[in-house]
Formats: structure tokens, sequence, C-alpha cells
């Protein structure tokens, strides 16, 4: 545990997902949960871009279809929420691919939609 990337960064996106997830409970969409978190972040001091435009570059040459993540923090973290029944493992390789293609090292996973807060770190 002691040798955790980013841990005190993790610690406190993660804690303030927890106070989201404890205000709002599970049951609503995504979007809501992001809403919230982003008040929060703000509230914490913790540094984020919401739905950051990521480029997606195939053989050199930038594809027309860009996607966005829902957070980076710290300007090093990828944040991904979910509102779904369980975190798959088409969740963990997107979030991989969108830390791969920024260069970045962790991606966190947030999934709300459960009675207790599930989080999954994704290291490059």
């Amino acid at each position: 545990m002691n040798n955790l990337i980013f841990k005190e960064e993790s610690y406190a996106i993660i804690g303030a997902a927890l106070e989201v997830h404890k205000q709002l409970g599970c049951g609503f969409v995504e979007k809501v949960y992001q809403d919230a978190l982003e008040i929060e972040f703000e509230l914490r001091g913790i540094p984020f871009k919401r739905e950051k435009h990521l480029p997606v570059f195939y053989k050199g040459k930038q594809i027309k279809h860009d996607f966005f993540v829902d957070f980076i923090c710290y300007d090093k973290i990828i944040i991904e929420c979910k509102a779904v029944s369980e975190i798959l493992d088409i969740h963990k390789i997107q979030t991989l691919n969108y830390i791969k293609i920024n260069n970045l090292r962790l991606g966190i996973i947030i999934n709300f939609s459960n009675q207790s807060l599930e989080h999954k770190r994704i290291v490059n």
C-alpha cells in the first residue's frame, strides 16, 4: 500500500466520491454524480478538468470522432464515473485506453450505483 502511485491524490478523490455517495446514495444516472462530484472537488480544493476533450490518433492521423473523459484531476489522474451494477472488464479496458493515449499512469473508475461505493484503480 505504501508504494501506490499518487496515494494522497487518490485518497482525496475517493474521499470526495464517498461524500457524494453518502449524500446522494445510489439510483441516479452518471451525470448527477458527475455534477455532485464537481461540486465536491471544488469544495475540497481538488484541481480538476471536467469532460476533458481527448483526441484519438490512428497511424499518426487524428480521428474525426474524439472522446471526453469525465474528469482529469491534478493533471495526472483520469476519473471515470459509472452508475452500473458492477465495474466490468470493458470499463477497465476503456479507462486503460484513456490513460495510455494521454501518457498518464493512473485512472480511477468510481461506481456510484450500489449500496457501497465501488472504485477501481487502473495503472498504466
